[in-house]
């Protein structure tokens, strides 16, 4: 493999856009086949393109699979803290982006001695989770709501399954209720805070995001339990309360939407190629082939903004200027030609970048506790309704309008109506 820094590409041709506009990421376009745009960037500019965000906001693309590993592995050049960009001027106060890329005192943006002291926090509330007890969680969750539809013989699986499932598992290791409303409309802000719907806040709906966690630190305060949260509170790390609501939000955030995601891509592979067909129904290898081949194919989190340069630098034959954000783009650097399809995507390959690399990847053990939660939620579904079909053609299924996420708007299916 080249050194992303010092084995730049070759400069790409006068004419071609690398000289002229970069390329926006949105579109329809965008949405339902972002691999495309990926691959094209990587035609004309090489592993590092430049881009331009909502607002025609200009950022550099980091597509190649050295490249983001390198951003990732050095700190030193390319920090979390989000107040260094030298972009904030031009940045409008309801900017769809704003709620996971503005400064916050979380886990996300701290670095160094404070950003190891609050992962460690967080790794060692989630080791405490017992992940047999997980897994019987998560069935059980499925099966109360599968039995909610079994009888119609048809239903939005992202809706009514794919994203409930995670939800209800993370807000119960965080000490809330399962059930209700409120749960119901944390997963709907959660969906919108990282969607661009232009006919919804994402500001808005991040801010009753935090009111309600700021609830929860408040009641585990007053009367802590035996979960995740509490955890966090009494740790003798003694983080203040704004830190563990932030770094609960974190937690929550990253735990229900990539892995409802991950679900929801995994059962549309199922259910659409035909190498599963035959062991689909209670296929576990099948199964776990699948979820690991979407982390590669169709990884639920694409694109994360971001990083930003501590100082002048070159990456991928560029030059980022000091205080430039770097887009990291797990899609497009899972499918790099130099890793795929060279390399082999199966069960026994995990080198995808999907759940990130360096001393900010997702801390251990989250990697386990979502393969956990997606394995047992897709497994107890083909399990339930063995004879689930794809209730649509797939060419019409579509993806949700984020830069951030790899999700299905909606995934319709038939099945046997189960009589309860």
């Amino acid at each position: 493999m080249t050194d992303p820094v010092t084995d730049p590409p070759p400069s790409p041709p006068a004419a071609c856009p690398a000289r002229g506009t970069p390329v926006r990421l949105s579109g329809l376009g965008y949405q339902q086949s972002p691999s495309e745009l990926y691959r094209s960037l990587r035609g004309i500019h090489g592993p590092v393109a430049p881009v331009l965000l909502d607002n025609d906001i200009p950022a550099w693309l980091v597509l190649g699979y050295n490249e983001v590993s390198y951003v990732t592995g050095h700190d030193e050049l390319f920090a979390r803290d989000s107040r260094r960009w030298n972009r904030w001027d031009e940045i409008p106060a309801d900017w769809p982006l704003l709620p996971y890329v503005g400064y916050q005192p979380s886990v996300l943006f701290v670095e160094g001695a404070e950003h190891r002291l609050r992962a460690g926090v967080i790794s060692e509330a989630l080791d405490a989770v017992d992940q047999m007890e997980l897994a019987s969680l998560c069935q059980d969750i499925g099966h109360a709501l599968i039995s909610a539809f079994a009888g119609s013989g048809q239903a939005d699986l992202m809706t009514a399954y794919a994203h409930p499932v995670p939800m209800r598992a993370i807000v119960q290791l965080c000490g809330m209720p399962a059930g209700g409303l409120d749960t119901e409309d944390l997963v709907r802000d959660l969906r919108l805070s990282l969607d661009a719907h232009e006919d919804e806040d994402p500001v808005a709906a991040y801010g009753r995001v935090q009111a309600r966690i700021e609830q929860l630190v408040k009641e585990k305060r007053a009367s802590p339990g035996g979960d995740v949260t509490s955890r966090m509170l009494g740790h003798p790390a003694a983080l203040s309360d704004e830190a563990v609501v932030q770094d609960v939000i974190t937690v929550i955030a990253a735990a229900q939407q990539p892995t409802a995601n991950w679900i929801g891509n995994s059962l549309r592979l199922l259910l659409t190629d035909d190498r599963f067909a035959t062991t689909v129904a209670g296929g576990k290898l099948s199964v776990g082939q699948a979820l690991n081949e979407v982390l590669w194919l169709d990884t639920p989190t694409q694109n994360f903004i971001g990083r930003w340069a501590v100082r002048d630098t070159q990456l991928g034959g560029r030059q980022i200027k000091a205080g430039d954000c770097v887009v990291m783009s797990f899609a497009a650097a899972n499918t790099d030609p130099q890793v795929w399809p060279e390399g082999h995507v199966g069960a026994e390959n995990s080198a995808h970048l999907s759940f990130s690399n360096g001393e900010h990847r997702c801390p251990f053990p989250a990697p386990q506790l979502a393969d956990v939660i997606a394995r047992t939620a897709v497994e107890t579904l083909m399990e339930q309704l063995p004879d689930v079909v794809l209730g649509v053609n797939p060419h019409e299924l579509r993806w949700r309008p984020s830069i951030w996420m790899r999700g299905l708007g909606a995934l319709p299916v038939s099945f046997t109506p189960v009589l309860q």
